[in-house]
């Protein structure tokens, strides 16, 4: 069974939806196909986040970063969130709720800047593409979603182009991957990502997304806040250069507010499995970007592993449910 939205975000429809949606049910029509083009969007959004976070990192540590990006995230979602309801961002009930929801986003950002440390970039790639399957699970584990049909067969699919994407191409390079504490590290966060997305459907209590998301976020940038007081503490933020302020920004607007939002809602849309499987298409959208800047195009052969990637994207979209 589906559900189909009616009413704006603080619209009495809109909370016995995402009630419905809590439930196990799953939006149908043009509420099925905003779900999977708001997790288009995200995967578009945190792509670009790449070629800018590599101009900025030589700059500022990671943990300084993320604070300022969710300092800068929060205190936007606040204002856009308090002019879309017309009152008050309400208190909400069980606050601990987002305290666990936030804690599994910033064990994901915490676990990732401290394999980078340990470990390339190609290494937590290729982990990254354990995300879906994951998902999966915990899909199944907390809400009792089963993939039908061609939902497996497609994440296989999509996830084979990505990590033929990661590697260039490169059956060496594949065969060299090795698991060191820097994948494993790194892991313990993918594992956290996953969980998200149907903790959120679990924790729903029908609040108007905008305030779950805000809350969300505020429980994520506290936590990760603490775990780099020292760092924050250290940094010289006015003798920053302009590349770092724009990459926070960025990242503040685009990669903060607007994917932890575009996340929640298709995650109230769509299966676990389907939401996270969008990740797949990162490796290739970033191709995509460099070349756009003219940083070089990849080879013929990376090409096709991103064609399969879409395919397989195409194939989940269009199978059912479940």
């Amino acid at each position: 069974m589906g559900f189909e939205e009616k009413g704006g975000l603080d619209d009495p429809t809109h909370s016995k939806a995402m009630r419905r949606a809590a439930h196990g049910q799953y939006a149908t029509g043009v509420q099925k196909r905003l779900g999977h083009l708001a997790m288009i969007a995200f995967a578009a959004l945190v792509s670009g986040s790449f070629s800018l976070g590599a101009l900025a990192t030589p700059h500022l540590g990671p943990a300084a970063l993320n604070a300022a990006r969710f300092v800068i995230g929060i205190a936007l979602m606040g204002i856009v969130a308090r002019a879309m309801l017309r009152r008050p961002i309400p208190w909400p009930a069980a606050p601990w709720r987002f305290l666990v929801l936030g804690g599994t986003m910033a064990l994901f950002f915490i676990a990732m800047f401290t394999a980078l440390g340990m470990t390339d970039p190609v290494s937590t790639g290729a982990v990254f593409t354990l995300l879906p399957p994951l998902s999966a699970f915990f899909g199944y584990l907390f809400l009792r979603q089963v993939p039908r049909g061609l939902v497996l067969p497609s994440l296989l699919l999509a996830g084979l182009g990505a990590v033929w994407v990661i590697f260039r191409g490169d059956l060496d390079a594949m065969r060299r991957f090795d698991v060191g504490r820097g994948e494993m590290i790194f892991f313990v966060g993918v594992v956290g990502h996953a969980a998200y997305a149907s903790l959120v459907r679990l924790y729903n209590r029908g609040e108007p997304a905008l305030a779950f998301t805000f809350w969300t976020l505020l429980a994520t940038g506290l936590l990760i806040g603490l775990y780099g007081l020292r760092e924050i503490a250290e940094t010289d933020w006015l003798a920053l250069p302009g590349i770092v302020w724009i990459t926070i920004v960025y990242l503040a607007i685009f990669t903060t507010a607007g994917t932890f939002f575009l996340l929640q809602y298709a995650a109230m849309r769509l299966p676990a499995s389907k939401v996270l499987a969008y990740n797949y298409l990162t490796p290739t959208l970033v191709i995509v970007y460099e070349g756009i800047l003219g940083h070089g195009w990849a080879s013929l052969s990376v090409m096709a592993g991103a064609a399969v990637t879409i395919f397989g994207l195409v194939i989940l979209a269009l199978s059912p449910d479940g």
